[in-house]
């Protein structure tokens, strides 16, 4: 693969007078390179260059472009190698058009800032200040590291006001750190150029995953690319490159803003070695160690390194065996290929199931798999030892396999161990050549020398007991306790009925059915003083189950909720694990009782501190984007990543719980609605939701689809952001809603307003406006021009991301909908169909 660091000649066009142009040749810049210093009154001009103390690195100006019309560049790359490795750009956004008139300046408000004409390019917005009494003025200076690190300081003092390895572009070096958490600040990201000759951001991106440090990913857009395999150890030496430099190590820490991050260096004797690691424009990540023997970039790891190591590429329960000359996929023991000719003809995207249905029996066992990159999807179960893990996946009848690391004793959260079990579907697992780890598959055992007729011969007689023994005590209930008791067991029964519309697409649970005497306890047979909270569902009380604080939702008789709604919140929710979705415990059918029993979060809900003049400065602006991007990913993990591919309907402030540490997790299932894999939208007579935060198209024409959640979750994100109902129409003067308001501040350009003034001292103004532009995208009126979650979640992270302008919304002007994919027409017929308000 040809890299972008190898391509020459570069094209320049300096404004030096001839003489001193040749003698400025890229062969030979730094004759005409200044110092490592940029100092105040002295810009750095085309021409010159900035050179590291050690001579290694060159920053200055530079174009790759081979058109007439040439775009330029301020970046830093390798001095003293032949070929031009660009390791940092400034303006990758907007380049240099005019190079006669380009200076890169440090200004008085000591800021380091690309202009050309004028006209400001690019600025290292220092985030700190220079505090200095009025009398004295304070200035500061750029310093082209030995590192590669270009760092503003103030004269005559240490402190770091910014620096280019805060602010990554497509390159990691030794020593730098990638932020692979987010409590405090966004993630970062490694972003590809566009092209060979092309710095702009490009459509792949190399960083953690949003939900979990342990793994990395690269991205295409928002679409999974590559997954890296799941940190074994905080510290790996030699881990990527064994058979060319054994001592470089890849390594996770805290920093001292308690984010994680990851970094990989060399030993201090082996400094004189060049390497870097890089994301290149066609979506590999490569190690890269320069070799002056051959005058080259050699690639000591590479990834993807073939088409089998691409994000899922062997289906569920398929993995690719890189223990082969020529991966290939095959199938997990025990499985076997879901569609025999499409895996002869090389297409494993449907993937392998079960060779024989997995029972829960108390006897199963695990098969041992060696050298695997384990699955994505997976449960991190914290404080566990080896035996502790193996029996947590025992414990629970979802568990279908489970892994264990101790990490080492450097651990960086407290807790030496990793242990993480899986309970959905195996996706992206692979056999490794080297440095892969146990996983651990859960399999049923049985007797190998027992035939099938004389399992048969055993089974059928004790079923054949089992149910006459159901239909006595069956019976024996009706006679004993009445219509009363005969009406619950039926209920419950009914409980496993399947609905026509994929309400209920599932009907194997592992939830426990609790009784009404024990729910009564727990809650002081349904106190006052216990309420939590009411609505049209009925009454949600407090209560404490064992030593367990728990929430009890008991719907009432009347409730437009009713037995539907029920078995749709039981069936779903019981099947989902986030740790952005509220967590149901049991429930319990008792004549006309229905009980819902989740976990307490002592916060309650979002509404309570975002619409309360008294409590919404509790709220800073750090916990808003938190429970922003909280949402957005218990959102993402419901449309794409559970599965079942789930829509809300009735996402609002109300559903969303806070923690005792303000985390979010989405409640109230009730209305949710199950798609099929395939299936993109839908058509209901029963419009059921919340006046505002509906979709147009789901408010006025009863369709469904992904985007009406979309549309939901930009209202919420509007009303988190400026602390309004979606409904407010004061001090909204002449605005309908929220949406309105936001559009018009927009359109003037005075989105400042919008931002909720118990916030402003504590908000990041770049976030915030990225928040409300995210948001007005969201509620755009076209379902098709609104992003999906991916992209939503991506964006809130990656400030890279670039945003398209939102259109006008119509606040629910009648149109014709229907969901398009790319290249079809959205051209539909569609019926209204039975509003329902809640």
């Amino acid at each position: 693969m040809a890299s972008k660091m190898s391509m020459v000649p570069m094209h320049f066009t300096p404004i030096c007078a001839t003489l001193l142009f040749l003698s400025c040749s890229f062969s030979s810049v730094h004759l005409c390179a200044s110092s490592d210093h940029l100092v105040p009154g002295k810009p750095l001009t085309p021409g010159n260059t900035l050179v590291s103390d050690d001579g290694t690195f060159a920053l200055g100006f530079f174009s790759l472009s081979n058109s007439t019309e040439k775009h330029y560049y301020v970046g830093i790359w390798y001095n003293n190698i032949p070929q031009r490795a660009f390791v940092w750009v400034a303006n990758r956004v907007m380049p240099i058009t005019n190079l006669s008139s380009a200076v890169l300046a440090v200004t008085s408000s000591s800021n380091i800032v690309l202009s050309e004409e004028g006209r400001i390019l690019w600025r290292s917005n220092s985030s700190r200040s220079i505090s200095s009494s009025p009398a004295t003025t304070i200035s500061a200076e750029g310093t082209l590291e030995n590192t590669g690190n270009f760092i503003l300081r103030p004269l005559g003092n240490s402190t770091i006001l910014w620096q280019s390895f805060d602010h990554p572009a497509d390159t990691l070096l030794p020593g730098m750190n990638l932020r692979i958490s987010h409590k405090m600040h966004p993630l970062q990201h490694l972003i590809s150029w566009k092209g060979p000759r092309d710095p702009s951001p490009g459509p792949f991106s190399y960083g953690a995953d949003p939900d979990n440090f342990l793994q990395r990913f690269i991205w295409n857009n928002t679409m999974p690319h590559r997954r890296s395999p799941v940190w074994t150890s905080y510290f790996l030496l030699g881990s990527y490159t064994d058979n060319l430099h054994p001592t470089i190590y890849m390594a996770v820490h805290r920093g001292d803003d308690d984010e994680v991050y990851m970094s990989f260096g060399i030993p201090i004797d082996s400094l004189s070695l060049l390497i870097r690691m890089e994301i290149s424009y066609s979506g590999k990540v490569n190690i890269l160690s320069w070799n002056s023997n051959m005058s080259a970039w050699t690639a000591l790891y590479t990834q993807p390194a073939h088409r089998c190591n691409g994000y899922a590429y062997c289906g569920p329960y398929g993995y690719c065996d890189n223990s082969r000359t020529a991966p290939t996929c095959k199938c997990i023991d025990g499985f076997e290929p879901k569609d025999d000719e499409d895996w002869i003809n090389g297409r494993f995207l449907e993937g392998c199931h079960r060779k024989k249905a997995l029972r829960c029996s108390g006897k199963d066992g695990f098969l041992t798999l060696p050298g695997m990159k384990i699955p994505d999807h997976f449960l991190l179960i914290r404080n566990k030892s080896f035996d502790e893990c193996t029996v947590e996946c025992l414990s629970n009848c979802s568990c279908v396999a489970y892994a264990y690391a101790n990490m080492s004793t450097r651990a960086i959260d407290g807790d030496d161990t990793r242990c993480l079990i899986w309970t959905g579907m195996l996706i992206d697992t692979e056999k490794c050549s080297e440095r892969g780890e146990n996983l651990y598959i859960r399999t049923n055992k049985l007797s190998g020398s027992m035939r099938a007729t004389n399992i048969l011969e055993i089974v059928l007689p004790v079923l054949a007991a089992l149910l006459a023994f159901i239909c006595t005590v069956f019976i024996w209930i009706c006679w004993f306790r009445g219509k009363q008791g005969s009406k619950k067991i039926l209920t419950m029964l009914m409980l496993g009925d399947m609905d026509s519309n994929h309400e209920l697409a599932d009907r194997k649970l592992d939830l426990p059915l609790i009784s009404f005497r024990e729910i009564s306890i727990a809650t002081q047979n349904f106190s006052d003083s216990g309420i939590l909270g009411r609505g049209g569902f009925g009454t949600v009380y407090k209560g404490t189950l064992g030593d367990k604080e728990i929430a009890v939702k008991r719907l009432c008789s009347g409730s437009g909720q009713g037995l539907v709604e029920f078995k749709n919140e039981v069936v779903l929710i019981a099947k989902l694990q986030h740790r952005n979705l509220v967590k149901l415990l049991g429930c319990c059918i008792d004549g006309d009782e229905r009980l819902l029993i989740y976990e307490y979060l002592s916060n309650k809900s979002l509404d309570a501190f975002l619409f309360n003049a008294a409590r919404k400065s509790l709220l800073d602006w750090p916990t808003r984007f938190q429970i922003i991007k909280g949402v957005a990913r218990g959102l993402l993990y419901l449309h794409q990543d559970s599965r079942l591919k789930i829509i809300h309907r009735d996402l609002k402030a109300s559903n969303v719980l806070l923690d005792a540490e303000m985390r979010p997790k989405i409640s109230d299932f009730g209305t949710a609605r199950i798609f099929g894999i395939d299936e993109q939208q839908s058509n209901t007579n029963r419009v059921v939701g919340t006046y505002g935060y509906m979709s147009p198209e789901y408010a006025l024409e009863g369709i469904v689809s992904l985007k009406s959640d979309v549309y939901s979750f930009g209202v919420l994100l509007l009303e988190v952001v400026s602390g309004l109902k979606i409904s407010a129409t004061s001090p909204i003067t002449g605005s309908p809603n929220l949406i309105a308001y936001a559009w018009g501040l927009w359109k003037d350009g005075n989105l400042c307003d919008l931002v909720d003034p118990s916030i402003v001292e504590s908000c990041s103004p770049d976030e915030i406006l990225r928040c409300i532009h995210i948001g007005l995208l969201l509620v755009q009126d076209n379902p098709n021009a609104r992003p999906l979650m991916p992209w939503v979640v991506s964006s809130l992270d990656n400030n890279g991301i670039e945003l398209p302008q939102p259109s006008e919304p119509s606040y629910f002007a009648r149109r014709s909908y229907r969901i398009v994919e790319a290249g079809e027409s959205s051209v539909s017929n569609m019926s209204l169909g039975t509003l329902e308000g809640r």
